[in-house]
């Protein structure tokens, strides 16, 4: 099975005044196509830091991170771009949903920036909405759901354009048990159909939906495989 993300010996290091802050600290990490890997750690571990780096939305102060065969420190801000459109899909804690537009539009937008024709366009957003179980609140702005209605129209949008990779950080982090345990099941199933799974979270019950498991701490990964989950 091919490897779909490779990261070699990364580093990020942050400036604050004139002390330098590693948040991410020499990780090297591989990812093969269809797997569902977790990145376990407290508050200020640098697990979203990792997320960021392997999302190209930002850039390693040193190291590699390769997605799919393409180094991305090649790349420029512009075909990074194109790689986030193409092959990735973002699931965040704080949904990051567009409050004026309605869970349709929220969804469309990804494919808008694509150039997907209107009819297909439709017809998939609402296939979508139906697979995440609210079609009915397809008319609905963000204020008018509840927070995991939120949550499973911010999953509709990341697969919208069909990523081979989803990234997710904290996903269920705001939501009550019964609406994270939906969540997760939904993300599983994208799993199952194939989908690259990469997970941030604290919560070790979460993590036991990936089959593979690493834990940071301090930018550097410090446990790997059942271990690591607690």
């Amino acid at each position: 099975m091919r490897e779909i993300i490779k990261l070699i010996d990364v580093v990020k290091i942050y400036k604050i005044g004139s002390e330098s802050v590693y948040a991410v600290n020499g990780v090297s990490l591989n990812v093969s196509e269809g797997e569902f890997l977790c990145i376990m750690g407290a508050s200020g571990s640098g697990k979203t830091t990792l997320l960021s780096l392997i999302g190209c939305l930002d850039r390693p102060t040193s190291g590699k991170v390769i997605l799919d065969g393409i180094d991305t420190n090649k790349l420029s801000e512009r075909e990074l771009a194109d790689v986030r459109r193409e092959k990735l899909g973002f699931i965040f804690q704080q949904y990051h949903l567009i409050p004026t537009l309605t869970a349709f539009e929220n969804v469309e937008l990804p494919m808008l920036l694509k150039g997907v024709p209107k009819l297909e366009r439709k017809r998939k957003i609402m296939k979508l909405l139906e697979i995440m179980g609210i079609a009915e609140a397809a008319d609905r702005k963000p204020s008018e759901l509840s927070g995991g209605m939120q949550q499973r129209v911010a999953i509709a949008r990341a697969l919208a354009n069909d990523p081979e990779i989803l990234l997710c950080d904290e996903p269920t982090g705001n939501l009550d048990t019964k609406s994270g345990e939906v969540v997760m099941r939904l993300i599983k199933e994208q799993n199952e159909r194939g989908v690259t799974v990469v997970l941030v979270t604290h919560d070790p019950e979460i993590a036991k939906y990936a089959e593979k498991v690493v834990r940071i701490k301090d930018g550097k990964i410090i446990a790997e495989g059942l271990e690591a989950i607690y």
